[in-house]
């Protein structure tokens, strides 16, 4: 009777914490639900500055001058005062600029050059057969951690990785005779909440580096933040969390599914394959292999050597160097030439008609970015007009040093809140062009430079990824675990996704302080730690 009864209570008890869990997702996905989509909230912040600017411009709001004397646009009496948009002047500028904030905002043109190169290389199938070459060749017993790592640098293409390496990755578990939502899950871990992480530049960099340069010049308007700032720091995060991933699944998230039972599924699976690379794919990848190595060596030429063409044309040194302001140049070439040469080889791609009906496909499917980017452009610019910004992060830095919190500490608080935040608002570029214009400014006054903010930013972004009921591919990710387990809900799926979250966030918080604080390593190249005026 006794173990009977513990037993029950047990059951009552983990049933108790269950609801108590579900309530609190529900209460998760309702907030989010209340928000309007991410295009229209940045109109309705672009209104809600310019009725801000006119209300504390009223009341002559200022603040002292952070930067130093004789910077460009420092005031000549050393204060910053609010800057009401609700004037004449206020609507004149608004109206000359609509055009000219949206074709300046840094992002739109990086990314879109960037993806342009990525494109010819997912429409030949490069990306695709990589990918698959890299999980069905690995050993029974390193395919957990080979399905995190391509997740993780599927990121340079995101959509192969939630459409095409997710399934995959389920359907190899299932046939190693393993639980396939545990694939699934490590694939959407790697996928997802290692989104930031990656061997290589992706379109990503220079999207984000676009944001934080133009909240960095609130404080500095010679600022430049390039695409290559977090290389080095996400580069060695690959791996750590490839690692995490891995662990999360075989001792976590698989012993808690426990072993797969058919009769849960929906129907009758059968037998799942996806097929390895052909005899024709692999000489494909063995080709592109080598274009891409004849690419890094043309390029190499151009920095290595003392005299490169393409370093600092008076220094001579690699940092501000052309080759670094022309990242985006590079990342578009990286990805088509290998692309291209991949097509020629399977058959994909016969000629230049090819490569430009790839492109445009890929331009054709950024219309919602695009958008986006437009009313995202006149918040950034409506935020500095005013000058907002800097009043908030001179506020804000002030309140920071009055408790204390001006050490390296702050940026665990700050890690946190990008997580919580990106519960609600799942896009990196979106939450970025509403966080940066205070966060960027605000930690720069006491002391830390745009590149490390940039990098602590990109952990809390990715790590809630999986848990986020508002991420675009959430309903997809659920409805392909719903093939292996009927009655599949929001909840079994963010309690499976959790454990991640919750390793990532705390593991990659480690790292980043003993990278940046403990080690003294620059997140990236010529990035540094602390912001020198």
């Amino acid at each position: 009777m006794i173990p009977e009864n513990s037993n029950t209570h047990s059951a009552e008890e983990h049933g108790g914490k269950s609801g108590l869990f579900s309530r609190f997702l529900a209460t998760v996905e309702w907030l989010g639900n209340l928000l309007p989509h991410p295009v229209t909230l940045f109109a309705l912040l672009s209104v809600s500055i310019v009725i801000l600017s006119g209300i504390l411009g009223y009341f002559d709001l200022a603040v002292a001058d952070p930067r130093p004397e004789g910077a460009k646009g420092r005031e000549a009496d050393g204060m910053i005062e609010v800057i009401s948009l609700m004037s004449a002047e206020g609507l004149q500028r608004i109206v000359t600029g609509l055009v000219t904030n949206f074709t300046g905002f840094a992002p739109l043109g990086t990314v879109l050059v960037a993806l342009l190169g990525v494109s010819v290389a997912e429409h030949s199938g490069l990306l695709s057969a990589a990918m698959r070459g890299l999980v069905m060749n690995a050993s029974k017993r390193a395919v957990t951690f080979a399905v995190v790592f391509a997740g993780i640098i599927s990121n340079t293409a995101s959509e192969l990785g939630y459409v095409v390496l997710i399934p995959l990755a389920a359907m190899i578990f299932h046939s190693l005779g393993r639980h396939p939502l545990a694939g699934l899950a490590a694939a959407f871990a790697g996928v997802s909440a290692g989104y930031s992480a990656n061997l290589l530049l992706g379109t990503v960099d220079p999207l984000l580096s676009g944001i934080t340069e133009a909240a960095a010049h609130m404080i500095d308007p010679d600022y430049s933040v390039g695409p290559e700032v977090n290389w080095y720091f996400m580069f060695v995060s690959t791996f750590v969390v490839a690692t995490m991933g891995a662990l999360v699944t075989e001792k976590i998230v698989e012993p808690r599914l426990g072993k797969f039972d058919e009769a849960d599924a929906p129907s009758d699976l059968g037998k799942q394959s996806m097929d390895a690379p052909t005899s024709l794919e692999k000489k494909g990848l063995a080709w592109a292999g080598i274009s891409f190595l004849i690419v890094c060596a043309v390029l190499a030429l151009t920095v290595v050597p003392e005299n490169g063409i393409l370093r600092h044309p008076e220094t001579g040194a690699v940092s501000g160097s052309p080759f670094l302001k022309g990242i985006v140049a590079f990342i578009f070439i990286t990805f088509a030439v290998p692309g291209f040469v991949y097509g020629r080889i399977t058959g994909s791609m016969k000629n230049d008609r090819d490569v430009i009906n790839a492109m445009s496909k890929s331009m054709g499917a950024m219309g919602l970015y695009i958008t986006l980017v437009f009313f995202a452009a006149q918040f950034v610019a409506f935020f500095k007009w005013t000058n907002l910004g800097t009043v908030l992060a001179v506020k804000g830095a002030a309140l920071l040093q009055a408790v204390g919190l001006d050490g390296p500490s702050v940026f665990i608080l700050f890690i946190i809140m990008c997580g919580i935040v990106n519960l609600s608002l799942g896009s990196a570029s979106a939450q970025w062009a509403v966080t940066a214009p205070i966060f960027v400014p605000m930690l720069m006054l006491i002391g830390y430079s745009p590149e490390v903010i940039q990098a602590a930013y990109r952990i809390g972004d990715s790590v809630t990824n999986v848990i986020a009921p508002m991420m675009s591919y959430f309903g997809l990710i659920l409805a392909m675990a719903a093939k292996y387990k009927k009655d599949l809900g929001m909840g079994t799926l963010i309690a499976m996704m959790l454990p991640y979250s919750m390793v990532f966030i705390v593991g990659w918080t480690i790292l980043f302080y003993i990278w940046v604080f403990v080690l003294g390593m620059p997140v990236g190249p010529g990035a540094a730690t602390y912001y020198q005026p």
